[in-house]
């Protein structure tokens, strides 16, 4: 007698009784679900790493990771490091996440951090993110008798000019920052001063390293001078960063007020279930 499944139902000619049906759990659109999967496993590493591992890690055929790859490369959402034959996340992926800053408590959850900061210091605060190779603003606090800033809410500038932007760069990995800054093209300049060249760059991180906190002295805005760290998530990752920009010529001591600067990095990411505040 002729037997058939529909809809949790077994059918016999003429009769039918409930049977037991175990739901179909592939993914509806396999494509969409392994470019997902690439993108998930690229965010959660240090670095870039070889398409032959992602195709080894997610189970994904290589032909397909390759195809899925160059299709992300050509939206930005990936770049290919050459020399070591290696993916990593785009200025597209960045976008991303400076959106899900945008619309998730990140600014909330900053605000009043920022606000006590700059009450305690006495000068203006800032919390950006991310943002391709900009700094993107979210909150801004100024300091009573402090001049204004460029650093308004919603405002983009060049990261490596900024210590929001070099605390972040710092805790990325290297091959990303080469990622981001291939060449002398990449180099925006607002006052004449910082880096221009990728070599540069190199030598600025590698100074905020040493030091274990980010600084800038003119290069955004002649006559004030900023220090920053950054706010780092559960993997290790800069999700923003905290700064407070002054005077130049203020009587500042930079590494007591980095110490100040930090904790408050270092609580905004406990707040958001990060690890602890970075370079």
């Amino acid at each position: 007698m002729p037997r058939f499944h529909t809809a949790g139902l077994a059918v016999d000619s003429g009769s039918w009784h409930p049977v037991s049906v175990m739901p179909d759990k592939s993914p509806q659109v396999p494509a969409a679900d392994q470019t997902l999967r690439i993108l998930a496993h690229l965010a959660r590493q240090r670095g870039p790493v070889a398409a032959s591992s992602l195709a080894t890690t997610l189970g994904i055929p290589r032909s397909s990771v390759y195809f899925l790859l160059a299709t992300l490369e050509e939206h930005g959402f990936v770049v290919h490091v050459p020399g070591e034959r290696r993916w990593g996340l785009g200025t597209a992926a960045f976008e991303l996440a400076g959106g899900f800053a945008r619309q998730q408590p990140l600014a909330r959850l900053g605000r009043p951090l920022v606000a006590a900061l700059a009450d305690r210091t006495g000068e203006s605060a800032h919390l950006a993110v991310m943002t391709g190779r900009d700094v993107l603003y979210l909150v801004e606090e100024r300091a009573p008798r402090r001049p204004a800033l460029v650093t308004d809410v919603g405002v983009r500038l060049p990261a490596h000019l900024t210590a929001t932007g070099r605390a972040m760069l710092a805790a990325l990995p290297r091959e990303q920052v080469r990622a981001l800054y291939p060449d002398a093209s990449a180099f925006a300049d607002r006052t004449g001063r910082g880096p221009a060249t990728p070599r540069e760059l190199r030598d600025v991180l590698r100074a905020v390293r040493a030091r274990g906190f980010a600084e800038e002295d003119g290069e955004v805005t002649l006559g004030l001078r900023s220090v920053g760290a950054a706010v780092l998530d559960h993997a290790g990752w800069p999700s923003a960063a905290v700064a407070v920009t002054f005077p130049s010529d203020a009587p500042v001591d930079p590494e007591t007020l980095a110490e100040t600067v930090g904790a408050s990095a270092a609580e905004l990411a406990r707040r958001i279930g990060g690890s602890r505040a970075g370079l």
